[in-house]
């Protein structure tokens, strides 16, 4: 199996992210059923990386459903956003100094899904 930076490597050697992509992205980052922090960082990664381009609709679908499962499908605070995630969102978001339209999707999944919803995110939108 390739590792998270070889992926990138491949992804990015055109600039966008196709559909048949997408569905690579799917299986290596879902091998294991789960999306862990350095897969959530890794796909924050990408997304500033092709932020703007013309990516296939697919991958805004799967980083939005991948991150929205990686904060509320947890252990210790399932369906809801705690602080710790919280503040995790809000640097990776802010961290390149623009919000895109993934991540305003990304954040409008998890207020509609989530029991709650932290100011910090909401001045996001």
């Amino acid at each position: 199996m390739k590792t998270l930076e070889e992926l990138k490597k491949e992804l990015l050697a055109d600039g966008v992210i196709d559909a048949g992509e997408v569905k690579e992205l799917e299986e290596v980052l879902y091998a294991d059923g789960v999306i862990d922090k350095e897969e959530t960082d890794f796909l924050f990664e990408l997304n500033n990386a092709v932020s703007g381009k013309q990516n296939a609709p697919e991958w805004k679908e799967f980083f939005v459903k991948a991150i929205t499962s990686f904060v509320l499908d947890d252990d210790k605070s399932n369906g809801e956003v705690d602080d710790e995630e919280a503040k995790y969102l809000f640097n990776q978001i802010k961290g390149d100094g623009q919000i895109d339209d993934n991540e305003k999707a990304l954040l409008e999944n998890i207020k509609a899904k989530s029991k709650n919803f932290p100011a910090l995110l909401a001045e996001l939108l």
